[in-house]
């Protein structure tokens, strides 16, 4: 008689239990934390599609070029005003009292006057400097393609450079101001995207649309980059990015921007496909820009035979203010707070870090995607490590204008009413403060 099947059965072992790893347990404990939920939620919110997006109505350039005319029309009003009041009552320009000569003079002091120097006289061989070998003020602080551009177009139509560079902001801010709205309208909602371009165009800065400055061009390049870099179209941003790189100082933000986001694809191209062609391109690009952004001291150094000849042009204007000590990067606000205010002054750039981390954290922020949250962030890092704080903050943050699309800003009739209403108060001040009696 055959035995039971359940004694001709192998006799049962125990199963094995296969631990994961410690890294892999403190990973899940990580996860499953409350600052690990965080991390995901914020995650989620950046990558999410944007909510409320609709294609671009017809006559909307119209209405921006309605909007840009009346802006600069609201400008120009205000930068008259000024200098009718400072004719009538002998003022001298800025700080020192320069004469104030022509109308065309005013709408081209400081940096102006410098692009009118370049593209009359190119850059200097050799650099100004104290008897302590300081470098002073020269300019090579100044980069090359405004001037250019002003001296190319002075020579084709037979103008005066001061008209022209007057021209060329206003058409470079045109631009800017219609590539916001198309950058703005491919991440949020029509209303936040309209009224961020409305604060954009009456900002308190904005005066320096219709003056010979390189803001208006600079911005146009970098919303123009931003936009191709949304669209996935990485190789088209690379020949923006070397004209930027040259038109004034910030583009290295652009590429730590570029490289989050090869960082973030990359880490998702499983669920989000990442082409060969896409990161390659994307390399490439954000390389070319970094190099870019990095060579005019290089350019400087050989012209010149100057050692650092860029850096130490900027530390120029340093000197009244913080001393002559060496450039470290992440130091100058610091430097420049605890000079002048001690241990408060710590405690104030301190604070203004972790506000400014703070608001890139608030999920309105967090939901106008990677790409924006990605340069603001990378502009505010790189505002903190190479610029000392001065009279000229105010327009360096200029660039950071996607972030008023931050649908807070505009979410009630009275809180839009308030904002352009401080806007223009505050253009008011701006204008006899740091143009009319001071310098941006």
């Amino acid at each position: 008689m055959s035995a039971p099947p359940s004694e001709l059965a192998s006799p049962t072992r125990p199963s094995r239990v296969i631990e994961r790893p410690s890294r892999y347990r403190r990973l899940d404990r990580l996860r499953g934390s409350r600052i690990g939920r965080a991390l995901r939620q914020y995650g989620e919110d950046v990558l999410r599609p944007p909510q409320g997006v609709v294609p671009v109505e017809r006559g909307s350039f119209t209405r921006v070029l309605l909007l840009w005319a009346v802006a600069r029309a609201v400008n120009f009003g205000f930068l008259w005003g000024f200098y009718s009041i400072a004719k009538a009552a002998r003022w001298g320009f800025g700080p020192d009292s320069e004469r104030l000569g022509t109308f065309f003079d005013y709408l081209t002091g400081w940096d102006a006057d410098r692009y009118g120097q370049i593209a009359a006289q190119g850059y200097p061989m050799s650099l100004p400097m104290n008897v302590s070998g300081d470098i002073l003020p020269n300019n090579w602080a100044f980069l090359p393609v405004f001037p250019g551009l002003v001296r190319v177009l002075s020579d084709a139509t037979g103008l005066g450079w001061q008209p022209i560079a007057i021209l060329l902001s206003l058409g470079a801010s045109l631009g800017a101001t219609w590539l916001l709205f198309l950058l703005l309208r491919t991440v949020t909602k029509p209303q936040p995207a309209w009224w961020a371009v409305v604060f954009f165009s009456f900002a308190p800065m904005s005066f320096l649309f219709v003056i010979g400055y390189s803001e208006g061009l600079f911005m146009a390049l970098m919303f123009g980059a931003m936009l191709l870099a949304i669209k996935r179209k990485y190789l088209w941003i690379m020949p923006i990015g070397l004209v930027t790189a040259y038109t004034r100082p910030g583009v290295l933000a652009l590429g730590l921007a570029l490289g989050i986001v090869f960082l973030v694809r990359f880490f998702r191209r499983r669920v989000d496909p990442f082409p060969v062609r896409e990161w390659a391109s994307l390399m490439v690009t954000g390389g070319t820009i970094a190099v870019a952004g990095l060579s005019w001291n290089h350019i400087a150094q050989y012209v010149t035979g100057t050692h650092n000849a860029y850096i130490r042009t900027e530390l120029g204007w340093w000197l009244d203010y913080v001393g002559n000590d060496a450039f470290t990067p992440f130091t100058p606000w610091f430097r420049q707070a605890g000079t002048h205010l001690g241990v408060v002054g710590i405690v104030l750039v301190i604070a203004l870090i972790v506000a400014f981390l703070a608001l890139m954290w608030s999920r309105p922020v967090r939901r106008l995607g990677l790409m924006v949250v990605s340069y603001a962030f990378s502009y505010g890092v790189y505002i903190l490590a190479v610029f000392l704080p001065q009279q000229s903050t105010f327009r360096l943050l200029m660039p950071m204008a996607p972030m008023m699309a931050d649908e807070r800003w505009s979410s009630t009739p009275r809180r839009r009413v308030a904002i352009v209403t401080g806007c223009l108060v505050l253009q008011v001040v701006a204008i006899l403060l740091l143009w009319t009696r001071g310098n941006p």
